[in-house]
């Protein structure tokens, strides 16, 4: 095929600007699916994506476009999230284009992730195509929003182009800008093979499949592979492009985007970022791929039912593959058994991988309060890191806790300014500076712990600014702070599942409320129950579940008190007995509702 007919590029927006919709009208134009096939986000394929109106996996399929100088261009589109917890998604999606459509909403103008996604695509030097997208809202504010577009990327008035992804108002200039202005790619045919693996997927007939951008050479069927990170071979026995579903063809030359199926059963060896070469004459140089991002909140998961233990492992790596910023590792709980210690991006990713292993694997489970990653700076000199309160050291062996400090940017209206500063305070933020974009839109920059962050934060300031204000966040750096580990004391016995690491002034507040919360919920005993809430090896709060009162004298029905008494001092006794052997079983509701604590 003609590669100046070949263009291959991305939608990056903001969450919720109409990067789905605009693919579902770009489909519909080229006749990719038939009015039979078409409906609302066809790429968002996930049951999950389509209830939360978000994209949460890169999307690729491909379009032929007939344009009015008879030409008949092939069209590459992989589709990205937009939620500022999927920003390793875009940056995979990036490496394996030339261009991006930068979509920005006529209403709410340009917001957090815009600015971030814009970045992502310039460091990658990508051909950026300014939309300004729903310009038919009654409440658009296109001058505007042109305005804030050309602040950011420094574009003319006249590159951005004005549309409606919903009437198809503007699409034929989205695509003469695709056709003019994205380069097509290289003709490297002839050169030596090299595919950047930047997705992949798991089918239990098929094994692991790799989705590649291949740059040099030719991948075809029977060819023996070589995968450079670790240098396993493997033969083709099909590869193909992405029309919705997977179609076979008979070789993937440089420029295009497909997929290779080739019979890989162990999972751990694709890697998303990984090149592929020819096993016969491979490449000398693997192609730079791309920086890996480190997980930002940890949690446990765990089976509900212990024997699904092994089950949660393979789902686990099987959602890796698909994901392959979450990151996994067994741990051992004694109040939940065997389970995961997972690091995600972001809550959101967290609540969505959850979601995800439930629903497509069947698994029924526990997720344990999110931390953060700490540094420990030990008297002896030496810096340990931990991710769970359970790990951390004794008091006297620790000289500095040192917590994750992440650049907050965060896009509003300048009437709510005032709000956000204050919340960011009460956040313990250091604020940096602020900026306008626009005579009404403000950009304030703050440096922020992100053990604050990962809970409420995002909900509270969607909720003071009425939904318009935007939020983006990149670590920072490691900063000492005055941190202690509070634990949750059940009948004498920590709960590790409880445990948790929080700054000192909200240290006493967090234990009365966790305490107060479990006495609720902890259902009545024989015998009485003490839960307590313990800083640093010192109560702070406690409260007390009542035992049962059984009424060992009913069958009395007269005679002498002494009688009575006598059964009163047996039951006494036997109470003590039994609060000396036994054990608190800890209902999942009172574990689940105990864990929202940080929310509130």
């Amino acid at each position: 095929m003609n590669k100046d007919l070949l263009r291959n590029f991305s939608i990056i927006a903001h969450i919720d600007h109409g990067k789905s919709t605009l693919a579902d009208r770009l489909l519909e134009e080229t006749k990719t699916l038939s009015r039979k096939q078409m409906q609302n986000q066809v790429l968002d394929s996930m049951d999950l994506e389509r209830e939360r109106g978000i994209t949460i996996k890169s999307h690729p399929i491909q379009m032929h476009y007939k344009h009015k100088d008879e030409k008949s261009y092939v069209f590459n589109l992989i589709d990205t999230p937009g939620h500022v917890d999927f920003t390793y998604e875009v940056s995979r999606s990036l490496a394996a284009c030339e261009g991006a459509l930068l979509l920005v909403d006529a209403a709410q103008g340009v917001e957090a992730q815009t600015v971030s996604n814009a970045y992502l695509a310039i460091e990658n030097d990508l051909t950026i195509i300014p939309v300004v997208n729903k310009v038919d809202l009654p409440s658009a504010m296109t001058q505007d929003v042109k305005s804030q577009i050309i602040e950011l990327i420094g574009c003319d008035e006249d590159d951005i182009i004005e549309a409606s992804a919903k009437s198809g108002h503007g699409i034929d200039l989205i695509f003469e800008a695709i056709i003019n202005k994205i380069p097509p790619p290289s003709n490297n045919d002839l050169d030596l093979t090299r595919a950047l693996i930047f997705d992949s997927t798991y089918d239990n007939y098929r094994g692991a499949i790799p989705y590649v951008r291949v740059f040099d050479g030719v991948i075809k069927k029977g060819m023996s592979i070589k995968f450079h990170a670790h240098g396993e071979t493997y033969e083709i026995t099909e590869v193909g492009h992405f029309v919705l579903k997977m179609i076979e063809a008979e070789e993937l030359k440089s420029g295009d985007v497909g997929y290779i199926v080739a019979s890989i059963r162990d999972m751990a060896h694709i890697q998303p970022g990984d090149t592929i070469t020819s096993r016969d004459s491979p490449c000398l140089e693997p192609l730079s791929g791309y920086k890996k991002i480190k997980p930002m909140v940890f949690s446990g998961l765990y089976p509900v039912d212990g024997d699904e233990y092994d089950q949660l492992r393979v789902a686990l790596e099987k959602l890796k593959l698909n994901d392959a910023s979450l990151e996994f590792s067994p741990e051992t709980s004694e109040a939940l058994g065997f389970g995961f210690r997972c690091g995600f991006l972001g809550l959101l990713h967290m609540e969505i991988i959850q979601e995800r292993l439930e629903r497509e694997f069947d698994l029924n489970l526990i997720t344990t309060t999110p931390n953060v990653v700490y540094e420990i700076l030990l008297r002896d000199g030496e810096t340990i890191k931990i991710n769970t309160p359970s790990q951390m050291p004794s008091t006297g062996d620790i000289d500095k806790i040192l917590e994750p400090m992440v650049s907050a940017e965060i896009l509003a209206p300048k009437e709510y300014i005032g709000a956000i500063m204050t919340l960011c305070q009460k956040k313990r933020g250091i604020y940096k500076n602020t900026n306008y974009l626009s005579p009404e839109k403000a950009q304030i920059y703050y440096d922020l712990p992100l053990g604050e962050i990962i809970f409420d934060f995002y909900d509270k300031l969607k909720s003071l600014s009425r939904g318009y204000a935007s939020l983006d966040y990149d670590f920072k750096e490691f900063a000492p702070a005055d941190l202690k580990k509070l634990e949750i004391l059940m009948h004498g016995d920590s709960v590790d599942a409880l445990s948790s690491i929080c700054h000192s002034d909200d240290a006493y507040h967090r234990g009365v409320a966790m305490c107060s919360k479990l006495k609720e919920l902890i259902p009545r005993q024989m015998f009485e129950v003490a839960i307590q809430a313990s800083l640093n090896g010192r109560i702070i709060a406690r409260t007390t579940v009542k035992a049962l009162r059984k009424n060992v004298t009913a069958k009395c029905y007269g005679g002498d008190i002494t009688r009575k008494r006598k059964l009163w001092e047996k039951q006494k006794k036997g109470k003590k007995r039994m609060k000396m052997i036994g054990k608190i079983e800890i209902p999942q509701e009172a574990l689940l509702a105990a864990l929202q604590i940080g929310e509130d």
